[in-house]
């Protein structure tokens, strides 16, 4: 009932009496108080007026799961939506789900994630109404080999829609890091449950620096969030519903394939190409030249003798970022 007078109370140009809701809704005005206290408690501000009803003001500043819905734009991605006040970890959350048969397309986030991760096992500090971290689960006809694209086109679309609301000019350190400058604003982690040559679902989880004004000192150097670059407070809510909207159209656009459209705004957008980075083959440090991005998504290397390297996974330093 919270979320019809909810979308009641959107839709509604002027105030409207506590008696109209409980006529729409086919319950007690007692009923209709409660909820409307419940919206309130969760960060809503609703004007009440004797005589005249309840009015809408404002959303929470905070994640909502009603507020994200206001903005949400999406035929899968998003449509079960679970917001935690906290959590250890999104993408372990939403393994438990994933196991348990959740939907394609559910989406787990949380205002406080505990034990979030990185790539390569490091850890992602996430304090409480400070950043947006989520995971997306998916649920695609692909084989293990093939989920090699979900990344870069994660990338891509979280790039181009933080781009989009904050006018920021944000690149993409190859593979999955979004930043500025020489600093890193979002991470990207994608894990997988697969059976034999089958997928059972795919996890991406991803996290923003938004309020963020100091980090640890291991990786003060190279972190920032959009608070620092901006000066401003942006709505979390308004913010992932963006997201989650710009990664679905991306993945129905693409079909989840890393087309020569795809890989043209990807190379676009990506800061490596063209800078000096060293990798690790073996116990070797090899480093070159990074001058493209093939048809798979790899880096290509060029060394100092000409030839070319393939780097498909793993560290990559990039001279100038880190």
């Amino acid at each position: 009932m919270k979320k019809r007078i909810f979308d009641i109370l959107v839709s509604a140009k002027d105030y409207i009496s506590g008696q109209s809701l409980a006529e729409q809704l086919g319950v007690s005005r007692q009923a209709v108080w409660k909820e409307i206290k419940a919206l309130r408690d969760s960060g809503f501000e609703i004007s009440s007026v004797t005589n005249k009803g309840y009015r809408l003001v404002s959303m929470p500043s905070c994640l909502n799961g009603l507020a994200v819905s206001r903005y949400l734009d999406t035929a899968v991605i998003g449509k079960t939506l679970i917001v935690l006040d906290s959590v250890s970890s999104t993408n372990d959350y939403l393994k438990l789900l994933g196991t348990e048969g959740c939907e394609n397309g559910t989406v787990v986030t949380a205002r406080e994630q505990t034990k979030g991760k990185g790539r390569l096992g490091r850890s992602w500090a996430s304090q409480k109404d400070e950043n947006l971290a989520f995971s997306i689960l998916l649920r695609p006809s692909i084989s293990p080999r093939e989920i090699s694209s979900i990344t870069p086109l994660a990338g891509l679309a979280v790039c181009r829609a933080l781009r989009d609301f904050t006018g920021l000019d944000l690149k993409i350190k190859w593979p999955n890091d979004i930043i500025l400058g020489k600093k890193k604003m979002v991470g990207i982690l994608t894990e997988m449950a697969a059976e034999f040559d089958a997928v059972e679902y795919v996890i991406t989880g991803i996290g923003v620096n938004v309020d963020q004004t100091t980090f640890p000192e291991e990786i003060a150097y190279k972190a920032t969030s959009l608070l620092l670059e901006t000066g401003r407070h942006y709505d979390k809510n308004r913010l992932l519903a963006g997201l989650l909207t710009r990664i679905e159209d991306t993945f129905t656009r693409s079909g989840l394939e890393l087309t020569a459209e795809i890989i043209s705004e990807y190379k676009k957008l990506c800061a490596t190409i063209g800078r000096s980075v060293t990798f690790k083959k073996g116990t070797r440090n090899i480093s070159g030249v990074a001058v493209d991005i093939d048809e798979q998504g790899a880096l290509k290397v060029m060394l100092s003798d000409g030839s070319l390297r393939t780097v498909n996974a793993g560290e990559v330093t990039v001279q100038g970022i880190y």
